[in-house]
């Protein structure tokens, strides 16, 4: 049978006007659906750590971290949102970036995903891939859209300060999206054009994006040496909507899942109600999955240092300091109201998990075939060390929760082989992985 995976772009410009294009594809789905449920990952991002407060204050119980550890943990008053889902998530402490001591405190976003030395990168080489990505690479043959990558602020941002938390096979940024309507727009929006229209504009849109990458491409050859890397960027941005518009030719004849959208508030912005705006977005993404649209998201709920319009969230929801300022907090009020903070972002958090739990599967719901990565690349602010972490849902991918796991001086890189195996994706290593994580929450069922 012969395999789109080996589709040149030039051959789907040659192929749009049949049907030749779409049966691999659905011959395609069909082995794989028939051998299992679609498995998906999504990592979500919190910037400037968690609130770990001084012993000398007497908040312990608002630690983000559990007091006890093993399958007894009970959660702390800034996690208590997440107690209706104690049997779908797991606590993972211990965890750091072995890269991540030797850089900039203020790069833990850029490496989260990735693990990479950016204190020592090669120029012109921004970083390496990133988890989500690797996920995108082996699933995107499966669903319309490789990879969903959002974030508090739209773009890249730019080293140390970045405002997206993916990054592509060649270690560049990829521009996140923040506007609801433009991320609907993007996952759902296509499918209500007529066939041959959709597939016009398709080709045109695709001719005009492979136009302008390759006048980007002269005038990159002409640049110097520091504005090729802005055009690097560029470039980027433009082969992901290369990649995107392609991708879409392939599932035109394919009806979209019918669902229901009329709860949604697109018009919603990060300038508004801080719930009402994560909510939204929670729910394209659950809507997503559930469509089997893509795989893979990233989503980047916060940026690091005082950055970005998430800064100012926290004086929204009546608290007194910023968030960057309440992560450097020492005297008592401040660390509580950090951790009221923890609180706020607790309850998006069981927001989300509730809608994926709602959503079915053919064995479950699409938490059970869903991997959720929550975190921060700090624990305590500039701290690169004892990485808060949460694993939510996978249970239908051999994940066994309940528990707070810790092991001191685990590698994060290992946790992360263990979730692409997980997933079904058994790469021997990833980034400076030296095996996957031993009598944990996972089986790679």
């Amino acid at each position: 049978m012969p395999s789109h995976a080996h589709l040149n772009r030039r051959s789907v410009l040659k192929g749009v006007a049949g049907t030749a294009l779409v049966l691999p594809v659905l011959e395609a789905m069909g082995d794989e659906a028939n051998a299992q449920p679609p498995r998906r990952f999504c990592a979500l991002y919190t910037a400037n750590g968690m609130s770990l407060p001084k012993s000398e204050h007497g908040l312990g119980d608002w630690s983000w971290f559990p007091t006890l550890k093993g399958n007894g943990f009970e959660h702390g008053k800034s996690t208590a949102p997440l107690s209706p889902f104690r049997k779908d998530l797991s606590f993972l402490g211990g965890l750091y970036h072995e890269n991540g001591t030797k850089a900039d405190p203020h790069v833990c976003s850029d490496m989260w995903l990735t693990g990479a030395p950016l204190h020592n990168s090669e120029r012109g080489k921004y970083n390496s891939v990133g988890l989500d990505q690797v996920v995108a690479l082996h699933t995107k043959q499966y669903c319309r859209q490789p990879s969903l990558v959002l974030s508090i602020d739209a773009g890249v941002g730019f080293l140390s300060r970045t405002g997206t938390i993916s990054y592509s096979l060649n270690g560049k940024p990829i521009p996140a999206e923040n506007n609801p309507r433009r991320v609907f727009d993007r996952l759902f929006r296509a499918d209500r054009a007529s066939m041959t229209a959709q597939r016009d504009q398709l080709q045109r849109r695709i001719r005009l994006v492979d136009a302008v990458l390759e006048n980007a491409r002269d005038l990159n050859r002409k640049l110097g040496r520091s504005d090729r890397e802005k055009m690097d960027q560029y470039l980027t941005s433009l082969n992901e909507v290369e990649a995107r518009l392609i991708a879409s030719e392939k599932w035109i004849d394919i009806p979209l899942k019918e669902q229901d959208h009329s709860h949604l508030n697109l018009d919603v912005t990060s300038e508004g109600t801080p719930s009402e705006y994560y909510q939204n977005m929670f729910d394209l993404i659950a809507l997503a999955f559930d469509a089997d649209i893509t795989r893979s998201v990233a989503f980047m709920l916060n940026r690091e240092d005082g950055m970005g319009i998430s800064d100012t969230f926290p004086l929204k929801l009546g608290l007194t300091r910023t968030h960057h300022s309440l992560s450097h907090a020492g005297d008592k009020a401040g660390q509580l109201e950090f951790a009221r903070y923890d609180l706020f972002l607790s309850e998006q958090l069981a927001y989300f998990f509730g809608r994926l739990r709602e959503f079915k599967d053919a064995n479950g719901t699409v938490l059970d075939n869903s991997i959720v990565l929550y975190g921060s690349g700090a624990s305590t602010t500039h701290n690169p060390t004892n990485l808060p972490t949460l694993v939510a849902g996978g249970s239908n991918m051999g994940l066994r929760h309940g528990t707070y796991w810790h092991r001191e001086k685990t590698r994060m890189s290992n946790m992360y082989l263990s979730i692409l195996h997980s997933m079904g994706i058994y790469e021997a290593s990833f980034s400076d992985s030296t095996g996957v994580l031993s009598d944990s929450i996972f089986s790679y069922a």
